[in-house]
This record gives structure tokens, sequence and C-alpha cells, in this order.
């Protein structure tokens, strides 16, 4: 069931959203899940009757714009970005084909980016994942090898180890989509990139 705004955290009147609150509300990106980590209480906005807590919005719009800077900074051949969970997989794949990005989808092979005699061995200087727990172990070696990660997080997710949290939905089909068109979205106008891509093109299939 969609919320209603509100049932949600509504953005301060002079914060201009990427999208619309309805567009976030539609996709669920607020909708968290029954558990609540210490780390993730300050993008926390409240519970729900069922027992879901709700994410802030604004929040989670603030950390996109964030995120797309923070990936400009970067040589696109650099970046990685990985998704072992299923919805994550094609809005990954479409995030590294819009803005010329790596990705690594599915099983995560242990020593990727740890060893070097692995053929598909790769040296990013910023690693971006779906979901620090499915994710887990391209989050260890990006630590051991020094490297920054930025993470969606949802609100059952430990953000150590973590240098930029953008607070989502990280399981959601239409949040998963959303959240990377619009990384996508932003970081190609920051580096002056033509993007065509429509949020369809980025949503997995059912």
């Amino acid at each position: 069931m969609v919320e209603t705004e509100d049932e949600a955290m509504v953005p301060d009147s002079d914060y201009e959203m990427l999208v619309s609150n309805d567009d976030y509300l539609a996709a669920g990106v607020h909708i968290g899940t029954q558990q609540k980590t210490s780390d993730m209480m300050p993008h926390i906005y409240r519970a729900r009757t069922d027992g879901l807590y709700v994410l802030d919005m604004q929040s989670t719009d603030q950390r996109i714009r964030t995120a797309a800077k923070f990936i400009a900074r970067y040589n696109s051949e650099k970046v990685l970005v990985v998704s072992a969970r299923q919805y994550g997989q094609k809005p990954a794949e479409m995030l590294a084909k819009a803005v010329g990005v790596k990705a690594i989808v599915g099983r995560f092979i242990p020593g990727s980016l740890t060893n070097p005699n692995y053929p598909g061995y790769t040296e990013p200087d910023l690693v971006v994942v779906t979901d620090p727990i499915g994710d887990a172990q391209a989050v260890q070696e990006a630590v051991s090898i020094g490297v920054p990660v930025i993470a969606l997080c949802d609100t059952n997710n430990q953000t150590t180890n973590i240098d930029l949290v953008i607070p989502t939905n990280n399981k959601g089909r239409k949040a998963l989509g959303l959240v990377y068109w619009l990384l996508a979205r932003e970081t190609t106008s920051i580096k002056k990139l033509p993007f065509t891509y429509t949020l369809e093109d980025f949503e997995a299939e059912l």
C-alpha cells in the first residue's frame, strides 16, 4: 500500500526535490523494514502502525545529490557499481551504461578487487553498492584496499565502513530503479554527458 504525504515525511516547503514527492512515494523509496539500526536512526522519520520504519525523503534526495557529485569527481572507468540483489542488477547495469562506470552484478567473486591473478580483477577508485548486507564482500574488499564506498542503505543496515549513505528502500524494484535513475541523471548532468534514458529503462523486470 502506498502511503499518502500525510503519512510520510514531507520535505521543507523551500526545498526543491529532484522529483516530486508523489514520485518518491509511488516508488516506495521511503518504505523501510521492521528493523532499525542506530546507524540509520538519523534518516528515519517514524514507525508506521504495521511496524515498518519510514525514511526521510528529503534526506534521501539530498544524499542522491551528494553521491552524484562524488561519483562525478572520478574517472568513470575507475568507478564500480555492485549489486547482488536481483532488483538492483538492471539499475546498476543501466547506471554503468549511462555514466560509463563498471558494474558487477549477481555473485561477487571474492578477490575481484584484491587478487590480481583473478581474470575479472579490477582496480576501482570508488565503489557503489546496492546493499551493504548482500554486497558485504565488495564492501570488505573496497575497505581493505582503501577505496571509498557509497551504499544504498535501508533502515536495517549497519553503516560501518560506508563513506556515504543513501537512505532508501534498497529491496523494492521501483525504489531501486528510481534511485539509480536519479543517480545516473544527476551524475551525467554534472559531467555534461547526454542522458536519454527513462525511469522505465532502469526498472528491473517483474
